[in-house]
């Protein structure tokens, strides 16, 4: 027996919403989605409405129990992106392996979580957003006006280099020879010798970023790469 017509609509919606969430890991839905063939995206957006819900209490907290943040003070394509990093990173993702073009639910959250990560976004998201994103171990780039200045930003360059320079099938002589270095995206050198020995680079990971990322730098640092093989201007 149906006592409440409105609030059977209400629970079959929101079983609807509640699978919505299993496979996506947000009620951020955009209004075309749709789940067990109701459309759970504009369904979301009516609740959304201001005032929709202050006289149902009750149905705001079924909601925020599937998801706390089913109702953003941001905006929706900011959650889904960032629920489509927390997935990537509870899957077993690592963070430096979310570069421009890895997606996920048809949204780049590589070139996403790039983007937040510059300084003058950073520091134009919320309070809350900034520590979502710090919860998940991502914090800025080191900004122009920061105490990291270029030539500090150069320094820590070393280390990549060094692994490049001593790491084994890199020799400077066959660098020369070919004009690149051909290292795999997954391949980590341990240092040897120096102040630094023993320390873990990821090579691999660090030359796919830094190519990614060419654009934004320094001429400096380009003329590190070109020294070592790699001629990315």
């Amino acid at each position: 027996m149906v006592w409440d017509h409105a609030d059977a609509a209400f629970d079959e919606q929101l079983a609807a919403a509640r699978v919505y969430f299993t496979n996506h890991g947000t009620l951020a839905a955009p209004r075309t989605a749709t789940a067990l063939d109701k459309p759970v995206g504009q369904w979301l957006s009516n609740q959304r409405r201001p005032g929709a819900l202050t006289d149902h209490p009750k149905r705001a907290a079924a909601l925020a129990a599937i998801d706390p943040d089913w109702n953003p003070t941001w905006p929706l394509d900011w959650q889904r992106h960032y629920a489509g990093v927390r997935e990537s990173l509870a899957a077993g993702a690592a963070l430096d392996e979310l570069v421009p073009g890895v997606t996920i639910h048809g949204h780049d959250i590589g070139h996403w979580l790039d983007r937040q990560r510059q300084p003058v976004v950073w520091q134009g998201l919320s309070t809350a957003q900034r520590e979502r994103l710090t919860e998940l171990g991502i914090e800025p780039l080191a900004g122009p006006q920061d105490p990291e200045g270029p030539e500090s930003r150069s320094e820590g360059l070393r280390r990549p280099f060094r692994s490049l320079r001593e790491g084994p099938g890199n020799d400077p002589a066959d660098n020369a020879r070919t004009g690149s270095v051909t290292v795999p995206r997954g391949h980590v050198e341990v240092l040897e010798a120096g102040p630094e020995g023993g320390a873990l680079v990821k090579l691999g990971v660090w030359l796919s970023n830094t190519k990614s990322r060419r654009a934004k730098l320094s001429d400096q640092q380009l003329d590190l790469l070109a020294k070592e093989g790699l001629d990315w201007r």
